[in-house]
């Protein structure tokens, strides 16, 4: 009974990536989305200062902007935080900001989905068994649990001014990986031109 059930599972988890196509990318919040003042500028809000104290941190400036970008290219958003935030917590907070999210994995149900897979010598995060291609965090350390378990992570540092384009290429070069590996699910992606900056 158990083996038809698990059988059942991986069958229908198969079922769902396949149909799903998109390309889902996730993003930690600590020193990712959310920065000390020192490090990263905030995204501006039209919401006074203390609503944001009351609900929710300051989020990186040109986040918006990055995962509307990240839509028109097909992406669904997730977040993959190592935190025990809640996920009703991270998502109101994002919508503070305009900002909807597919999916939220925390640190509890990180560590529900690895008991229930029997997996005890874990990274602190593993993307691949929540079916997501691209995962973005601040931490080395976490890119070398990539390497070691086989998934793909584009580090970008708290300081980095240029961190959204090199997000938005990381994204381009997997969809163009999944494309050629997987052409009947999904398309090449469309290449932008990079904006000039203003001087």
């Amino acid at each position: 009974m158990q083996r038809t059930s698990l059988f059942a599972r991986g069958r229908q988890a198969l079922e769902r990536k396949l149909k799903r196509g998109q390309v889902r990318i996730s993003f930690d919040i600590d020193d990712t989305l959310a920065c000390l003042p020192e490090h990263a500028a905030a995204e501006d809000s039209k919401l006074p200062g203390f609503v944001h104290r009351w609900l929710g941190e300051p989020l990186r400036s040109g986040t918006r902007e990055l995962v509307r970008d990240l839509r028109r290219q097909g992406c669904s958003i997730w977040i993959y935080t190592s935190s025990g935030r809640t996920p009703s917590y991270i998502r109101r907070w994002l919508l503070l900001y305009g900002i909807h999210v597919d999916g939220v994995v925390n640190s509890d149900r990180h560590q529900h989905i690895l008991a229930q897979n029997g997996l005890e010598n874990s990274p602190s995060k593993l993307p691949s068994a929540f079916d997501i291609d691209l995962h973005v965090d601040d931490s080395e350390g976490v890119r070398l649990e990539g390497v070691d378990h086989g998934f793909r992570v584009v580090v970008v540092c708290p300081k980095d001014e240029n961190w959204a384009q090199k997000v938005l290429d990381a994204a381009v070069a997997v969809q163009e990986q999944l494309a050629w590996q997987q052409p009947q699910r999904h398309q090449m992606p469309v290449r932008q031109a990079r904006q000039a900056l203003a001087s």
